[in-house]
């Protein structure tokens, strides 16, 4: 006794094996990458970075200058909480010069180069 599996499925033999995709249709602006400068100029400010993070589509490129004038410890304690929180999403951060820092969630990486240290010279007599 032979089964007939379209039947089974729901399938008459009318009906088509494939299913036709409008390619004009407009992407979900969500799925778009965005990259957004933040400033850090109190602790607080944090939440909103990390907001953004949580979100998925979002690099973060935050200017810590502000709050590296003002308060050093707040400072660390933020950026403590933004690594904690790339870490959790499996993301990448790094800092670029003396007053920035990119965060970026799991779909980027950050390169990092190797640091160089300063070799020693043949010469030196310490």
């Amino acid at each position: 006794m032979a089964f007939d599996f379209r039947k089974l499925m729901g399938k008459d033999r009318g009906e088509e094996d494939y299913i036709e995709i409008d390619l004009d249709q407009q992407t979900d602006s969500k799925s778009k990458i965005l990259v957004k400068p933040f400033t850090l100029k109190q602790f607080d400010d944090v939440n909103e970075i990390l907001n953004a993070l949580r979100e998925g589509y979002t690099i973060a490129i935050v200017d810590i200058k502000p709050m590296k004038t003002k308060d050093v410890i707040e400072l660390k304690r933020a950026v403590s909480k933004i690594k904690k929180t790339v870490e959790a999403l499996e993301g990448s951060i790094a800092g670029f010069g003396e007053h920035t820092i990119i965060a970026t969630p799991n779909f980027a990486e950050i390169h990092k180069a190797p640091v160089k240290h300063a070799k020693k010279d043949d010469m030196s007599f310490y």
